[in-house]
C-alpha cells in the first residue's frame, strides 16, 4: 500500500505538472498572447529542433557492452510493441469520419513517453529508468516518422526511405547512436546547449496543448465515446497486455518498470503536433491528450505498481 501510494504521489506530481503548463498556454490562449500560426510554428520548432536534442542528450553516457545488450534489447521490446499497438488500433478502433479515426488510432498507439514517462523513470529508476526509457522513445520516433505519418495524413507517399532517414527524429536517433558507441564527449559548451533545448521538450507542447484546449468544448469531449474507447486502449489495455508478455518472455528489474511506464503514459504530446503538422483534427487530438493525461493520475499508478510487484 505504500508502494503504491508512493507512485500515486509520483505520478500525480508529473501529471501536475504538465496540467500547470497546459493551463499556461489556455491563458495564452484567452490572452491574445498567441496566435493561431505562432503555436503552429512552435509545433515545427518541437518537432522539428527539440524532439532530435532529445534522443541526442538521452544516449550521451559512457559505452558499456552489457548496457548495448539490454539497450537493443528495449529497443526490439519497443518495436515489437508498436506494432502490436499499431494492429490492435486498426482492429478496434472505427469512425465513420476518416480524420476521427486517424487520431484516434494514433493516439491509441503513441504515448507520452518522452513528456511524462522519463522524468517518472528519473524518479523511480534514475539513470537506467532513463536509458531504457530513451530506446522506447527511439522506437516511438522511428515508428511516428514514418507509420504515423502515413496514418495521420492518409496517404502512404509519406512513407519513404529517403523520407523516413532525413526526418527528424531519425537523424536524432542516428547522432545518438554513434555518440553512445564511440562514446565521443562533447565540448561542454555544445551539450550544454543541448540540455537547454531539451529541456523545452515539456514546456513548449504541453502549451500547445493548452492553446488549443481554451478552443475545446470540454463537455462534449466527455460526452465522445470514441475518446473512452481510444483513452481506455493507451492508459489500460495496451499496457496490461504488453507487462503480460514481457512477464512471460522473462522481462524483470528495471527494464521491465521503465517499459511499463513508457507504455502506460497517456496520449502523446506528438498527436496534436502532428495534426497541426498535417492539417488534421487538433481538436480532437487536444481532447485526447487532455483526457488522457487526466486520467493517467488514477491509470498510471496502478499499472508502475503492477509492474514493481512482479519485477
Amino acid at each position: 500500500m505504500n508502494d503504491f501510494l508512493l507512485n500515486f504521489l509520483t505520478v500525480g506530481e508529473q501529471v501536475l505538472v504538465l496540467f500547470l503548463l497546459i493551463a499556461i498556454g489556455f491563458l495564452c490562449n484567452k490572452g491574445k498572447l498567441l496566435s493561431k500560426e505562432a503555436n503552429k510554428r512552435i509545433s515545427d520548432l518541437v518537432v522539428i529542433v527539440v524532439a532530435p536534442c532529445v534522443i541526442i542528450k538521452s544516449f550521451l553516457r559512457e559505452f558499456n557492452p552489457d548496457m548495448l545488450k539490454l539497450l537493443l534489447l528495449a529497443l526490439l521490446i519497443a518495436a515489437v510493441s508498436h506494432v502490436v499497438m499499431f494492429l490492435l488500433s486498426y482492429l478496434l478502433i472505427r469512425d465513420k469520419n476518416e480524420q476521427r479515426k486517424r487520431v484516434l488510432q494514433f493516439g491509441s498507439i503513441f504515448s507520452n513517453a518522452g513528456f511524462i514517462a522519463l522524468p517518472l523513470q528519473e524518479a523511480l529508476l534514475g539513470t537506467d529508468g532513463v536509458f531504457f526509457g530513451a530506446a522506447y522513445v527511439v522506437m516511438f520516433n522511428i515508428f511516428a516518422w514514418s507509420w504515423g505519418i502515413c496514418l495521420m495524413t492518409g496517404d502512404q507517399s509519406k512513407i519513404t526511405v529517403k523520407k523516413i532517414l532525413f526526418s527528424p527524429g531519425i537523424i536524432g536517433v542516428v547522432i545518438g547512436m554513434i555518440l553512445f558507441v564511440t562514446s565521443v564527449k562533447l565540448p561542454n559548451v555544445i551539450a550544454t546547449t543541448l540540455t537547454h533545448i531539451s529541456n523545452l521538450n515539456t514546456p513548449l507542447p504541453m502549451i500547445v496543448v493548452g492553446y488549443y484546449l481554451a478552443e475545446t468544448n470540454l463537455l462534449h469531449a466527455l460526452k465522445d465515446k470514441g475518446n473512452y474507447l481510444c483513452i481506455g486502449i493507451r492508459l489500460i489495455a495496451f499496457p496490461l497486455l504488453a507487462l503480460a508478455i514481457m512477464y512471460l518472455c522473462g522481462v524483470r528489474d528495471a527494464m521491465l518498470i521503465s517499459m511499463a511506464i513508457a507504455m502506460s503514459a497517456p496520449v502523446g504530446a506528438m498527436t496534436t503536433m502532428f495534426s497541426e503538422k498535417f492539417g488534421s483534427d487538433t481538436v480532437l487530438s487536444v481532447q485526447l491528450v487532455s483526457l488522457s493525461t487526466l486520467f493517467s493520475m488514477v491509470t498510471m499508478p496502478v499499472i508502475v505498481a503492477l509492474a514493481k510487484m512482479i519485477a
